[in-house]
């Protein structure tokens, strides 16, 4: 049996990290969308990261542009109606600084992952670009099935499953649709955010437990036994110094 509220999609309202991840995914992916011809051409070699732009050419602020630009209409709606319904949930479980950290930590890993196989493999065109807040959403997925785990989801009341089971079925789903369109830096940069994903959230492998864990080896290292060196026999009460 699930534990904890139920979380239903559909019935949650935006948060304000979702907001600004959406009005400017939103507007720079319109912009595109309302170009024609030369003009739209110029906005992708500007923002879009492709394996030739980032491992030949160096526009490394690609890395941080081409998250934004979704080229696909479906694709946007389908990012639009995550980050409104569903992604709000980490939001506010972890607050905005931190959610925006893991935004930007998982959708730049996907970048480059992507681009570096898109790079790396000959059959693919290096003008191929990884573009879009996908490795966001799966990586939210990921986050979400391992922070709720038990939690009931129902979309818009319809299917109850829990936080677990929607993980692997969205996740399962979206490895079919990258085997059978051979999408692999897509699928690169979809896999290696959500590993991220799972690292950052798992409470095992976060840099805050690494470094605790140094700072408790330094403590307990200048650690020593003493006694009270006012007993001549020795004998007196000890010290942990």
């Amino acid at each position: 049996m699930a534990s904890g509220p139920r979380r239903g999609l559909g019935q949650t309202s935006i948060t304000k990290g979702c907001l600004y991840l959406l009005v400017a995914t939103l507007g720079l992916s319109l912009l595109f969308f309302m170009s024609k011809g030369e003009m739209r051409l110029e906005i992708a070699r500007v923002v879009a990261a492709s394996g030739q732009s980032i491992w030949h050419d160096f526009k490394l602020w690609q890395l941080v542009t081409s998250p934004f630009l979704e080229v696909e209409f479906i694709g946007l709606i389908f990012q639009g109606f995550m980050l409104w319904m569903f992604i709000p949930a980490l939001e506010r479980w972890w607050g905005t600084k931190r959610f925006l950290k893991f935004a930007a930590y998982t959708s730049v890993i996907g970048v480059v992952t992507g681009t570096l196989v898109i790079a790396l493999i000959p059959a693919i065109s290096s003008n191929n670009a990884i573009t879009g807040l996908e490795p966001l959403i799966y990586s939210a997925i990921i986050a979400y099935g391992t922070l709720f785990a038990n939690e009931q989801v129902q979309f818009f009341g319809v299917l109850p499953i829990t936080g677990r089971q929607l993980t692997i079925g969205i996740c399962g789903f979206m490895l079919l649709f990258v085997v059978l369109g051979q999408n692999w830096g897509e699928g690169a940069a979809n896999v290696s955010a959500m590993l991220t994903a799972w690292v950052l959230t798992n409470g095992k492998w976060t840099p805050r437990i690494w470094l605790l864990k140094r700072k408790q080896a330094r403590i307990r290292s200048r650690l020593r036994i003493v006694t009270d060196k006012d007993d001549p026999k020795g004998d007196g009460p000890t010290y942990l110094n």
